[in-house]
């Protein structure tokens, strides 16, 4: 019996014939990294391989490892098997990993988006005959609007805020989605502020990406300096001692999973912004049609009720167990995503699909 190009174990994904995993959840001698994301990038390996640009990100979280940097496209040849990345938007120094082998193709995602966010190289859809995809957000109730439309609501809300005389505490995570934020943030509305882990993680990042200035908050950063102004923090923060000194303040989180009406309450958060770094339902079927893939293996997400539905479609489509989390700690608190579905759109998940 043939054994596939990549398999899934107990470690990753792995290449047999190369002996090389793809973003490992357990230590491994060598690692094709797709992200910087804690789930993809994992302290432990003797070896690591990505993109250049995310070389200083999984060093600054991961410290002194072995790391070697690859350009887009770049072909490297490890026993026989030819491997390359490609650009895949979900955060700056995303890729996707192409794998070839006697003419096969496989190419594994990582996670990705397909709209061009302004600071990440934009998704590029490679042509294979069997695509690893993502699928954190794989049911037709999550349709995106253009990043324009929210950013233009995020700027809006934290001009009325000003108005009143209140601080706007906006949620995010520390990479990725802190520094896309800061990106569209209209800075002539006031000063913009940021938790010391998240303005960490956007020094690493600035010299790759433009962004606006920001001012560390420390025990120093008196009340008065922050009224009226915009503050990124990582969700961990919220409802801790550090968001005191800011009262009075109003709190907002950009997520994917503010689609859902009972997230935010949940989160008790005041106000939701419907923003993620991963595709909807529509980016996804447009992503693995632009492939040409006909054998689709679907991981972290809605991985079960996507498959059948592209079956359905006529693929060839199963599902993998993967130890990536997506985007779910952006919830903090939150139920699983079907218990999400289940809760709030009961019949969300069989009006899509066949009897």
């Amino acid at each position: 019996m043939k054994i596939p190009l990549l398999v899934f174990n107990d470690k990753g994904i792995y290449c047999q014939q190369a002996d090389v995993y793809l973003d490992p959840w357990r230590p491994v001698d060598k690692a094709i990294i797709t992200h910087g994301h804690s789930d993809h990038a994992r302290w432990g390996h003797k070896n690591y391989i990505t993109h250049h640009t995310n070389v200083p990100i999984i060093r600054h979280r991961l410290g002194d490892i072995s790391v070697t940097g690859k350009d887009w496209g770049e072909m490297f040849t490890i026993n026989g098997v030819k491997f390359s990345l490609h650009p895949a938007g979900h955060i700056i120094g995303s890729a996707q990993v192409r794998v070839e082998y006697k003419g096969e193709i496989w190419v594994f995602t990582g996670d990705y988006k397909t709209e061009d966010d302004g600071i990440s190289v934009p998704f590029e859809p490679i042509r294979c005959h069997t695509f690893i995809t993502e699928c954190t957000f794989g049911l037709p109730a999550f349709k995106w609007l253009p990043q324009s439309e929210t950013f233009d609501d995020i700027n809006t809300w934290w001009a009325n805020n000003k108005a009143n005389g209140q601080t706007s505490i906006l949620f995010g995570y520390t990479l990725g989605k802190a520094q896309r934020i800061l990106k569209h943030l209209d800075s002539s509305i006031g000063q913009i502020f940021t938790h010391g882990a998240v303005e960490n993680m956007t020094e690493i990042i600035r010299p790759l990406a433009s962004l606006p200035e920001t001012t560390r908050i420390t025990p120093e950063t008196k009340k008065e300096e922050l009224l009226g102004s915009m503050v990124i923090a990582p969700p961990s923060a919220h409802g801790t001692v550090w968001l005191r000194k800011m009262t009075p303040f109003v709190t907002g989180t950009a997520s994917g999973w503010m689609a859902f009406r009972g997230a935010r309450a949940r989160r008790a958060i005041d106000r939701g912004f419907v923003l993620s770094d991963h595709c909807d339902w529509q980016g996804l079927l447009e992503s693995i049609k632009a492939t040409g893939a006909h054998k689709i293996i679907a991981t972290h997400g809605y991985s079960d009720i996507f498959s059948r539905y592209l079956r359905e479609l006529g693929y060839d489509a199963r599902t993998a167990n993967t130890q990536y989390e997506g985007e779910s700690a952006e919830v903090s608190g939150a139920k699983t995503a079907e218990d999400n579905v289940a809760e709030e759109e009961p019949d969300g998940i069989k009006s899509f699909l066949k009897p």
